[in-house]
This record gives structure tokens, C-alpha cells and sequence, in this order.
């Protein structure tokens, strides 16, 4: 027995089978299907589609006989793989000096008919081939050996297609992994943006909104207020003398009295409007559905329980409250309040004026 050579190309063509991720893969139908049609047009009984490995030779489907995988120097098709472009032809191995003394042709199986065509891949290298084989000699028309090339190409063609379909499904998959991660990426991205879209409406000391949310919650108020024809009034409140408090007890002191009339703050108008910081210790109040006397009412209530905050330091604000009246612009009613709190801080201050202008 002559042991096959190996192709000059055989590190391409190894990493070209391995590529094919056909090895050790379970029996399918369609390579069944073309071994089925290659034992009926060449007559013989045994058949297979083979890939030659490293070491071995495996069989991807087969015909006639049993055994997965039989050593390459064993294997018929790692002869025929040396010539790429051609059929290998054996009409009766005894009369071959390669085969004679072969196991397959020795043993059980007593070959002594073979013929097999390489399968080539897109770049023209021989993973393994189409043979079929008989244990009688025997000899192929040339209808026969155009059909078994014309069917190793289809083999070739369907190993071809599993590689693309593989790389399909990967391609899919690897989509489907990139648009879950830019998903992922969007919604962090959309957290994060509103994250900072919420920072840049709040202050951050009293965690109260700042004077920009407020505007665009005034700028809501009004339209609601024009579309329902119901009334709408605005607060001003400024902390009384807070310059001393925090001269006299320290910024960290002062800090600690924004954020307890804050916290008032958010209770008194809890669900019946809205209270932000404005500026420094200056704060504004929407109310809602309220007339002035109303509103004037609510911000009394207010005034009171700053108070008597049991934060330790006397505390007082003043106030100035103004009806919205109908077409006004949002500055101008809060121009009003303004004028009616600084009405209220020359008037003593720790107490509510209102805008009585017509």
C-alpha cells in the first residue's frame, strides 16, 4: 500500500476545512441525498461524501458500509485530493499499485472499484470528495463521470452554502447583540439626559425647582388657566434679613434654613401647586385655581408657619402675591408680585401685600 503525499497547499487547506465547521457535524439530509444519486448513476453499491483531515479521513454521509472515519493513509480520497481538477479513476485496485495490498481492498470490504472527484472550495482547494466505490471492478461511461462531477460540484456548492448560512446567522446575531447594546447605550443615554435635564430644573441645595422650571411651569399654568377660564396667582417670598443669618451663624447655618422652608414649602402647596427656588433666598409659588384673597389666605398660612420653624434661629419672610389677568405675559405678573413683595419688605416685612392694581 502506497500512503497518500500531502498537497503542497495543506496549511490552507486544512484552515479551509476547519472554515467549513462540517467536521463531526450530524448527518443531513441533502449530502445523503447526493451520495443516494451517485451510487444510482455510477451502479455501484457503496458511496460517501468525505473530508480529508490532518490525520483522517470523515465521512460527512455515506452509503453501503459502516464506520464514521477510517486514518488518511488508509483513505482512497486522500489520493484523489492530489490532483484537485481531476476524477480519480481506480477500475480494479488489484491492478493499482497503491491499493493492492490496501486494508479496505484486503478486508471486509474488499474494494475493488473506485472512483472519486475532489470537492473544491471557492478558492479551489480540496476539502474531501464525492466518491463512490464496489467490491467487484468496473469502469464509468463518460455520461457517468460528467454526472459524479456535475453532483461533487453540487457538494461543493451545498458546503459553500452552510459556510454562508453560518455567516449569515452569526451576522444576525451579531446585529441583534449590537442593537440590544445600542438599546441598552439609548435608554442609558436617554437616562442619563434625563438625569441632567432633571439637575438642570432643580437646585440642587433644596432640591426644590430652580427659576428656569419655574418659568415653564408658569408658562403651563397660564395656558391652562386661559383655556378652563380659571384664576391663577403668583407668590414671591424673600426670607427676611437672611444676609445676617448667615453673618451671624455661618453659611452652613443658612443653608439649613433654605432647605427647612423649603421642605414647608413643598408640604404647604403639596398637590395645590408649586413652590421653587427663585434666587438665593428668594422663592416663587404658583397657585392654582386661586383668586387673590384666596391666594393671600394660603400665603398667610405660609408666613406663619416660617415662623415658627423650630429650626433654632427666628426666622420671618415677606411676601408678595399677584392675580394673573387675562393676555398678560408670564413676566409681567411676575413683575406685579414683585412689586407688591417689596411693598411688603418697606412695610416692616414678615408679611403679605398683595397687587390691588388695575
Amino acid at each position: 500500500m502506497l500512503r497518500p503525499a500531502k498537497p503542497d497547499n495543506e496549511t490552507e487547506r486544512l484552515a479551509a476545512l476547519r472554515a467549513t465547521r462540517l467536521l463531526d457535524t450530524p448527518r443531513e439530509q441533502a449530502f445523503d441525498d447526493l451520495v443516494k444519486l451517485a451510487t444510482a448513476i455510477s451502479g455501484t453499491p457503496m458511496g460517501a461524501v468525505t473530508l480529508v483531515d490532518a490525520d483522517r479521513q470523515w465521512f460527512k454521509a455515506q452509503q453501503g458500509f459502516d464506520g464514521a472515519q477510517t486514518p488518511r493513509e488508509e483513505s482512497f480520497c486522500a489520493h484523489a485530493i492530489l490532483e484537485p481538477q481531476r476524477l480519480m479513476l481506480v477500475e480494479d485496485t488489484l491492478d493499482d499499485t497503491r491499493f493492492v495490498d490496501h486494508p479496505a481492498v484486503t478486508g471486509d470490504l474488499g474494494v475493488r472499484f473506485y472512483a472519486g472527484v475532489p470537492l473544491l472550495d471557492g478558492d479551489g482547494l480540496a476539502l474531501g470528495s464525492l466518491c463512490v466505490f464496489d467490491s467487484r471492478p468496473g469502469h464509468l461511461s463518460e455520461a457517468q463521470a460528467d454526472a459524479l462531477r456535475a453532483l461533487a460540484r453540487q457538494a461543493a456548492h451545498l458546503i459553500e452554502l452552510r459556510q454562508a448560512t453560518r455567516a449569515l446567522d452569526q451576522q444576525m446575531r451579531d446585529r441583534d447583540w449590537y442593537e440590544q447594546q445600542l438599546t441598552q447605550y439609548s435608554d442609558l443615554l436617554e437616562q442619563q439626559n434625563a438625569d441632567l435635564a432633571e439637575q438642570t430644573r432643580t437646585d440642587p441645595l433644596t432640591g426644590l425647582p430652580n427659576r428656569r422650571a419655574f418659568a415653564v411651569a408658569l408658562g403651563a399654568a397660564i395656558e391652562r388657566a386661559e383655556r378652563e377660564q380659571q384664576p391663577l396667582s403668583v407668590a414671591l417670598l424673600d426670607l427676611d434679613h437672611f444676609k445676617t443669618i448667615n453673618d451671624v451663624n455661618g453659611h452652613a447655618e443658612g443653608d439649613r434654613v433654605l432647605a427647612e422652608v423649603s421642605t414647608l414649602l413643598k408640604s404647604h402647596f403639596a398637590g395645590a401647586g408649586m413652590a421653587a427656588r427663585y434666587g438665593g433666598e428668594e422663592f416663587a409659588v404658583l397657585i392654582p385655581d386661586a383668586a387673590l384673597d384666596q391666594a393671600r389666605l394660603q400665603c398667610e398660612f405660609l408666613r406663619q408657619g416660617i415662623a415658627v420653624l423650630p429650626i433654632g434661629i427666628v426666622v420671618s419672610g415677606s411676601i408678595g402675591v399677584a392675580q394673573y389677568r387675562r393676555a398678560e405675559a408670564p413676566g409681567e405678573v411676575i413683575a406685579r408680585a414683585d412689586e407688591a413683595l417689596y411693598r411688603a419688605k418697606r412695610g416692616g416685612r414678615d408679611r403679605v401685600e398683595v397687587d390691588e392694581s388695575h
